[in-house]
């Protein structure tokens, strides 16, 4: 086996298809296709099922699949080793995690891992979990419910696992003596709209807007009220620019996730995003 057929293996076998696999790596379809095949032959056994929607590992693929990351893991561990280049890990974040939680994990990974260089992405959930399912990034932090990535109402890849750090309560505001009843809400993909989807009736007219931080703002200035997070509201409560309404919410966890077998490699990233 090479590692570039197992690059190629890994990338078809996460996007589902050779040209966007090809896309991704910067090859042509054609030479990724070539890789695919050279592996198989080594190998002497099929690797996907190839359909009209696209390709699917067989139960040899699935197998492989579960180790070959870790094969690239390692190659590439032993290619810094020996070259003295850093790491790099790229982490996703929803938005107001990104600029609320991740400057500690910056900070305690700068602190125990000065090798690493840390990639930050602001995501939406939606492309947070594809870009977990094609490598695009290592880890993810996002905003959950249940015993399982996308209980709260969202599909998740199936491959993925995670550890959820903290509950996270949710808190109806609005400003002081407010009199718009409108519900502002961000857009359908987001965490805190799913919640409110299941605590507030359809009866209570909604305005739609594009971050959570707007919502926010919103929410101050008096044009109606949002049910946020807690911590995205924290100092305005504390302050008087914002009040809790009484309106019983559901709790959610601060969920970190990853693709299942990266454990090894991200350990101390994961340990200074769960710290």
């Amino acid at each position: 086996m090479e590692l570039r057929h197992l690059r190629a293996f890994v990338a078809v076998a996460r996007f589902g298809t050779v040209t966007e696999a090809a896309s991704a790596l910067g090859l042509a379809p054609a030479s990724v296709s070539e890789q695919v095949r050279r592996l198989e032959g080594s190998l002497g056994v099929a690797l996907f099922t190839r359909t009209s929607r696209g390709m699917r590992p067989t139960e040899a693929g699935a197998r492989l699949l579960d180790r070959a990351q870790t094969l690239l893991d390692h190659a590439d561990e032993v290619r810094r080793a020996v070259t003295g280049a850093r790491q790099r890990v790229r982490v996703g974040a929803l938005e107001m995690l990104a600029a609320t939680r991740l400057p500690s994990v910056v900070r305690r990974l700068a602190e125990r891992r000065p090798d690493i260089d840390l990639e930050i992405s602001s995501l939406p959930r939606n492309v947070l979990l594809a870009e977990l399912a094609t490598g695009g990034v290592d880890a993810g932090l996002l905003l959950d419910s249940g015993l399982r990535v996308g209980a709260l109402g969202f599909p998740a890849p199936p491959d993925l696992e995670h550890l959820d750090e903290a509950e996270v309560a949710l808190v109806m505001v609005a400003a002081p003596g407010h009199a718009d009843r409108t519900l502002l809400v961000t857009s359908p993909e987001c965490s805190a709209r799913l919640a409110v989807e299941r605590t507030v009736g359809r009866e209570v007219p909604r305005r739609e807007l594009p971050s959570v931080a707007t919502v926010r703002e919103w929410a101050r200035q008096g044009l109606g009220m949002a049910l946020l997070p807690d911590f995205v509201v924290e100092a305005d409560l504390a302050s008087g620019a914002l009040v809790a309404l009484d309106v019983a919410a559901p709790t959610l966890a601060l969920r970190l996730v990853w693709t299942r077998g990266r454990e090894e490699p991200l350990r101390d990233v994961l340990y200074a995003l769960s710290a």
